[in-house]
């Protein structure tokens, strides 16, 4: 049974200077430091019942998984409850960045100490957001779609938060396939909230390829990283883009071919650069060797034991974190409510966490 926390003060600063006073940063310090004593825990976001009511959101939840993280899950009092945000895919120091498709503020949040900075829309949401009022109200006059909204049955992309290593400094990404979303003529399109500065501002030159909108960038030591859209030869990319030089590049070829993109996922694995992929009765995972520019192999999901726990999902289950140094943690994205871990050594599958009749968003972080 999930056990709530009482309720308490937020402590909350829409300054500019807070990310980057020094206090701030030997607070995030300190949590970074933890993650060497123990196991992340997955903090749930925007927790629902599976229905469309808005009211029935929970803002944030924590859900302990690994053997020296605590026992209760809690729920995280917030003030921005019962509205549907989603979370990039990696923390960062502690930090969490939640974000909407369409015109909410976005919030970085400390969910171990409650505190929180919004920051405004960047222009893709503007416009997201307007598209979206749009056809809300052609809707509601019974008209058919309008094809200056149309964009082209492209996914709807997804931003990352990161730290600039060198100096300190922390930033929310969106990268996107402008042209194809109708946002623009340019084929990408690349926007910055830069934490110092408190704005928004345009990357260029952005992406020399487009990527993947499915696929949420991972963020891993300094740098954010996504999936290249397939080549005519079938080969998808892994796109870097380091956050203080600010340029991209691409660092490897993806190990598989012609791959389905709802059958493919990236990860941040114990600080190593991870990508997998669902093919036959298997799930396998592949970690990069940044030295010596190779993948090599590290799990493989048995998926009809994985399916038998968690049901069947249409997309690729999403590898969460290491545990216990071995075991591998995963949930499905489309179900969210099922956490298991796979151990590699004795080949053996255990449902950690079950949260029936709720789904969620999840992330790993470290409490």
């Amino acid at each position: 049974m999930w056990k709530h926390l009482s309720d308490s003060i937020l402590c909350r600063s829409n300054g500019k200077s807070t990310i980057q006073s020094p206090y701030f940063r030997k607070r995030q310090l300190i949590y970074h430091r933890r993650q060497s004593r123990q196991d992340p825990d997955v903090l749930l976001v925007s927790v629902h019942d599976g229905t469309a009511c808005k009211s029935g959101y929970e803002a944030l939840r924590t859900l302990p998984v690994g053997s020296s993280s605590s026992s209760v899950s809690a729920k995280i009092p917030t003030s921005w409850e019962n509205k549907p945000y989603l979370v990039c895919n990696t923390s960062c120091d502690g930090l969490i960045c939640l974000y909407d498709t369409d015109d909410l503020p976005s919030i970085v949040v400390n969910p171990a100490t409650r505190w929180h900075r919004t920051f405004p829309p960047c222009n893709y949401q503007l416009v997201a957001a307007e598209r979206t009022k749009r056809y809300a109200e052609r809707l509601k006059r019974g008209e058919e779609e309008d094809d200056d909204d149309d964009d082209d049955g492209e996914s709807f992309p997804s931003p990352g938060f990161g730290k600039d290593k060198i100096n300190g400094t922390y930033k929310s990404v969106w990268l996107y396939n402008s042209a194809k979303l109708g946002v623009n003529n340019n084929t990408s399109t690349c926007e910055v909230f830069d934490f110092a500065t408190n704005s928004w501002r345009y990357l260029v030159p952005a992406s020399p390829c487009l990527i993947l909108h499915m696929q949420s960038p991972v963020y891993l030591d300094g740098s954010l990283h996504w999936f290249t859209a397939s080549s005519n030869d079938g080969e998808t990319m892994v796109l870097s883009l380091d956050l203080h030089t600010e340029t991209f590049q691409v660092i490897a070829k993806a190990p598989f071919l012609h791959a389905s993109d709802l059958k493919i996922v990236m990860s941040n694995l114990g600080d190593r650069l991870c990508v997998s992929e669902e093919k036959g009765l298997n799930q396998v995972v592949w970690s990069f060797d940044s030295d010596h520019q190779t993948w090599n192999q590290i799990y493989s999901i048995d998926l009809p034991i994985a399916f038998s726990l968690c049901g069947r999902p249409n997309l690729a289950l999403v590898p969460l974190a290491v545990l216990d140094k071995d075991k591998l943690l995963f949930y499905s994205r489309e179900l969210g409510d099922a956490f298991l871990t796979h151990d590699p050594i004795t080949k053996s599958y255990v449902l950690v966490a079950h949260t029936p009749n709720h789904n969620a968003y999840a992330v790993y972080y470290f409490p």
